[in-house]
């Protein structure tokens, strides 16, 4: 029953997309890689890391790694207002922020709207990071690939930083 119910969840979510915006640009990822979304909030700065690794915040007794859209795509930085909002993704079993400057809108791109990025060699970092090229009325979102926007040795230090923060705690 419960294998049932979890590929109807999933058919429900097939191709639909959070999109956000990001500088001048609009971003989708597949909502079944998305937990939730939280309002900007106090975070615990790690040393030694990226600059778009902005660190850790505490959710519901979670520690979950944060990480700059902006920064990690190389863009300009910008003060976080009211709309600024991170979201949650899951990430190969491991829980990770989002800092989006504003989240647009739940979107349907069927897969035929979806054409492979250019294969032009990226001077600004974007395109190992997007998988695809998603048409919505007359607009064009990059679609993400939440496994590549971290490596996997960032993945790995993120894991042992939470699981390092959930011992402290007990």
């Amino acid at each position: 029953m419960t294998e049932q119910m979890e590929m109807l969840e999933e058919d429900t979510q097939k191709g639909k997309y959070m999109t956000f915006k990001s500088g001048n640009e609009y971003f989708g990822i597949e909502l079944k890689y998305i937990c939730e979304i939280i309002q900007i909030q106090n975070i615990t700065e790690v040393p030694e890391t990226e600059d778009y690794i902005k660190g850790l915040i505490n959710l519901r007794g979670k520690i979950i790694p944060v990480i700059d859209v902006r920064l990690r795509f190389k863009q300009e930085v910008i003060e976080y207002d009211d709309r600024t909002c991170i979201i949650i993704i899951n990430v190969k079993s491991t829980m990770v922020g989002l800092i989006v400057e504003k989240i647009e809108d739940v979107v349907t791109i069927d897969e035929g709207a979806i054409t492979p990025p250019p294969s032009l060699s990226s001077a600004n970092g974007k395109n190992k990071y997007v998988y695809g090229l998603g048409r919505v009325r007359d607009k064009v979102k990059l679609l993400l690939d939440p496994e590549k926007i971290l490596n996997d040795e960032e993945l790995e230090m993120f894991e042992d930083l939470s699981n390092e923060n959930i011992m402290e705690e007990n």
